[in-house]
């Protein structure tokens, strides 16, 4: 999966008002990181909660999160896997196709915006229409495996490059 570049100075606007009723994204608090996290690994996987767990490292944190009805509903961090890398991000299955994706990416990458940043890389990107759509990403050639060359997975041995 290519990595994406997203010129931070050409952001669109908040989106916040076409979140479902009852939605709302923030930065996450340290003193949440124990429930985050585990929400995060028990629908994302060890490798997530990873990237989650550095982002709480920093203060401000560099995580934020949806929250519907009191709990966590989505996630999205940056700045944690390399300065300038947007990513992990998720919703819960249940929640999807109600613009939360959407407005925690724009959230964040106005954060890393607010920090300095002129561009962000989001790294091994998966669904790329969607970013291209949401925030003009472009593809960034010859971006395979990228940063993520002979990282280690649960059950694998590294691969040789």
């Amino acid at each position: 999966m290519p990595d994406m570049l997203v010129r931070l100075y050409a952001l669109p606007e908040r989106r916040a008002s076409r979140l479902g009723p009852g939605i709302s994204i923030r930065r996450a608090m340290a003193p949440e990181r124990g429930i985050v996290l585990a929400w995060i690994e028990e629908r994302f996987g060890a490798g997530w909660v990873g990237e989650a767990e550095a982002a709480f490292l920093s203060t401000p944190t560099r995580i934020h999160i949806a929250v519907h009805e009191g709990r966590v509903v989505g996630f999205a961090c940056h700045d944690v896997t390399a300065l300038g890398f947007f990513g992990p991000t998720g919703v819960e299955e249940s929640m999807r196709g109600q613009g939360i994706g959407e407005a925690l990416l724009i959230e964040s990458l106005m954060a890393m915006r607010a920090a300095g940043y002129g561009y962000a890389v989001i790294g091994g990107v998966g669904p790329a229409d969607f970013y291209a759509r949401a925030v003009g990403a472009v593809e960034i050639p010859d971006s395979v495996p990228g940063i993520y060359a002979g990282m280690l997975f649960p059950g694998e041995a590294p691969s040789e490059s």
